[in-house]
């Protein structure tokens, strides 16, 4: 039986989001704090709620704070004409990188944002001066989790995982469930239930990219 729905990996960890991908098009459509740098003609009316101070004619005053979709931040934002500025939301603030620096596995990512890694490097589109901290935090908080996030996949044959997954990112759930899989297909092969051996997707993914390199 074919599936209903073939996932499309993510691409928010490059230059842009993936749109053909689920996990992509919810992270776009998470808030992000934001002040107008200049008044917004007419877009009051759209944005009525969640300006609060929109004039009659539906212009939005200069220096108005907003909580913007993703998508619309970065649409609107541009270093030359400063429609917008943007502020940093708290989970990427010094505050808490100093907790993740500490000990990220304490961390419940998935109640802080469910698309932490992701959000977060969409962030960097924005020039902001903590750019090289954010994008470092992400990095050291992700290998900080990846140990344990692999050796409780590695660890849970035939259990319930819940417990295990409430407190990953939607990243890091991915991960689980990749180790969880080659656990599952490793015990399958050990009791002879698989009929051969193949190559993970990540090689067959790395050998076209290769050969499309010595193509082009």
């Amino acid at each position: 039986m074919s599936e209903a729905y073939f996932r499309v990996e993510s691409g928010a960890l490059g230059p842009e989001e993936n749109f053909l991908s689920l996990d992509d098009i919810l992270m776009s459509h998470e808030k992000l704090p934001v002040r107008t740098e200049t008044a917004m003609p007419r877009l009051g009316a759209f944005l009525l709620e969640r300006s609060g101070g929109a004039e009659t004619d539906h212009a939005i005053p200069q220096g108005s704070k907003l909580e913007l979709p993703l998508w619309l931040a970065k649409g609107l934002f541009d270093n030359k004409r400063r429609i917008i500025s943007v502020e940093l939301p708290k989970i990427y603030q010094q505050g808490w990188r100093t907790v993740f620096s500490a000990d990220a596995n304490v961390v419940d990512l998935h109640k802080l944002g469910p698309h932490f890694y992701g959000f977060g490097s969409q962030l960097l589109h924005f020039d902001s001066p903590e750019n090289a901290d954010i994008s470092e935090s992400l990095l050291q908080t992700f290998i900080g989790r990846f140990r344990r996030i692999m050796d409780s996949s590695q660890n849970a044959y035939n259990e319930d995982t819940s417990a295990l997954v409430a407190r990953l990112d939607e990243m890091e759930r991915g991960l689980f469930q990749t180790g969880q899989k080659g656990l599952n297909d490793f015990q399958c092969w050990e009791k002879g239930q698989a009929s051969q051996i193949t190559a993970s997707s990540l090689v067959q993914n790395y050998k076209k990219r290769k050969l499309t390199d010595m193509e082009g």
